[in-house]
């Protein structure tokens, strides 16, 4: 395994920084966190000219066909400029469930339109108990004729207020195993009997309750197998996990390295307070949790790109980053001291971000339980 970026990879890169340094400034972060959508269709339009939209999505439907890792290495970018909107949602979750579990005529219905920027997508999986696991999954979706009618409510929803589709994760039969009766359906967002209520939470990022309520949804809407539905369920948490530990990389580097420049110029008792003990201990202990981050999100990255999407190494980096990112930005303020904790300052963002990304996809406790059970097999 060689973490070594192509050229491609390089440029890929270099690009992006570029692109999100220009067009999305903490200007544009300050004013999405104020949005009702917090989306900028702008912004949203030039990310499908430069292909982003479409990155890992096959040639045939308009996309780039990429890789899950040059993904990862645009994902690092977007976490370091703090993107707000629907790109993960719609990119990482919703068209690569598409493209795996999708018919051939929902292929056709939608990847062209997601890779040319004319849909946004939303995982619809948590409910009130927050949690991932099979058995927190009670919305009820019951075959009636030639449709499914959606009952129940889901929390946590991100970018729902952006969406025109949801996947929606629901019960179509019992079983006294969790994992089997959950099936997943392609749900317009507009159709009668669905409310959305946008949630206040922590970070720029937008939340919702959906409520479903006698929702009619077409038969030929249900993605992958009627009551099979878990294992691609299973798939999205990993490519979820993987890929917030790519944003999570780029805001840890971006708080550090505001810390260290901080840390250069601002003097005390005659001297830059990084030449103090405690603020170099800090520094040094930034440096380490995010090269370790960096190192473990791209062999996640790796291996999700190889298939290995059980392999236990990704548990490690989801469960790992949970915590150290977290820590970057809490260190961080510990060496700006009280002007750190400012709302003019961009810290602040970081810091938020963080608390949102360690939970989001399994926190660390969450990832630590499933590498136990993998030493246990």
């Amino acid at each position: 395994m060689d973490f070594a970026l192509t050229e491609e990879q390089e440029m890929l890169r270099a690009s992006a920084r570029e692109f999100l340094e220009r067009e999305c400034p903490k200007s544009l972060v300050r004013g999405m966190e104020r949005d009702e959508k917090g989306h900028s269709p702008e912004l949203w339009r030039k990310m499908a000219e430069l292909g982003w939209l479409g990155l890992v999505t096959p040639e045939r439907y308009g996309g780039a066909e990429f890789g899950f890792l040059d993904l990862a290495i645009l994902l690092e970018e977007m976490g370091r400029a703090l993107l707000p909107g629907p790109y993960f949602s719609t990119v990482v979750l919703g068209g690569q469930a598409i493209m795996d579990a999708g018919s051939q005529e929902q292929k056709d219905a939608f990847l062209g339109k997601l890779a040319a920027g004319d849909l946004i997508m939303a995982l619809a999986l948590t409910e009130p108990s927050a949690h991932y696991h099979a058995r927190g999954v009670t919305v009820r979706a019951d075959l009636s004729g030639s449709s499914y009618v959606v009952h129940g409510t889901k929390m946590f929803v991100s970018d729902a207020q952006a969406a025109d589709y949801f996947i929606v994760v629901a019960r179509t039969s019992e079983s006294a195993n969790h994992q089997e009766g959950i099936s997943l359906l392609l749900v317009d967002a507009h159709s009668p009997g669905i409310t959305i209520n946008p949630l206040r939470v922590m970070g720029i990022d937008k939340q919702a309750e959906v409520v479903f309520q006698g929702v009619q949804v077409p038969a030929g809407n249900l993605l992958g197998p009627a009551g099979g539905g878990w294992p691609l369920v299973e798939k999205m948490l990993v490519w979820g996990a993987v890929g917030k530990c790519a944003e999570s990389v780029g805001g840890a580097q971006v708080a550090m390295e505001m810390a260290v420049d901080y840390a250069k110029t601002r003097h005390a008792f005659g001297r830059p307070i990084g030449s103090f003990q405690a603020i170099a201990h800090h520094c040094s202990n930034m440096l380490t949790d995010v090269e370790v981050s960096r190192y473990l999100t791209y062999q996640a990255a790796w291996l999700v790109g190889q298939g290995e999407l059980h392999a236990p190494e990704i548990s490690e980096a989801k469960a790992w980053i949970s915590d150290a990112y977290r820590r970057v930005t809490s260190l961080a303020h510990q060496c700006h001291g009280g002007i750190g904790f400012i709302k003019e300052m961009d810290l602040h963002f970081y810091h938020k971000r963080a608390k949102v990304n360690e939970v989001l996809f399994g926190d660390a406790a969450f990832h630590w339980e499933r590498i136990a059970s993998a030493l246990e097999e």
